[in-house]
């Protein structure tokens, strides 16, 4: 199993970027990928990580953290196995690791919380600052 973030970056505030959460593996063999609601969370220094958005098994249902709602957009490709996060609007206290990750067993009551998931990624760095 492996769930591999990319896209981050330095932006500036105001600024857009996409990040990108591309799964592989055996476990998401044969269209396995599409039994899996997926998630974005994140850190940042000294903080707890936090639930920022996530996408229901065939993408119809989406939800958003408030603070990102409005400058955020998550989606998937069941297709290419890799969901996206469109960030826009960028502000400094987005500045954070952003980690995907992706579970069987995950319902609306528990889709913000780190618990409900089964396989996380790495990560990637986003940085917005001028």
């Amino acid at each position: 199993v492996q769930l591999q973030a990319s896209g981050g970056g330095l932006v500036q505030p105001g600024g857009s970027l996409r990040v990108s959460c591309a799964a592989s593996g055996r476990t998401f063999d044969n269209y396995a990928f599409s039994r899996y609601a997926v998630g974005w969370f994140r850190q940042a220094p000294g903080k707890e990580r936090e639930f920022v958005a996530a996408v229901g098994r065939n993408g119809g249902s989406t939800y958003h953290a408030d603070s990102v709602k409005g400058r955020f957009t998550i989606s998937r490709d069941n297709a290419k196995k890799t969901v996206y996060l469109q960030m826009n609007s960028l502000k400094p206290e987005d500045t954070a690791i952003y980690y995907c990750a992706v579970g069987q067993r995950v319902i609306t009551s528990s889709l913000a919380s780190p618990d409900a998931y089964d396989y996380w990624g790495r990560g990637t760095l986003v940085t917005v600052s001028s």
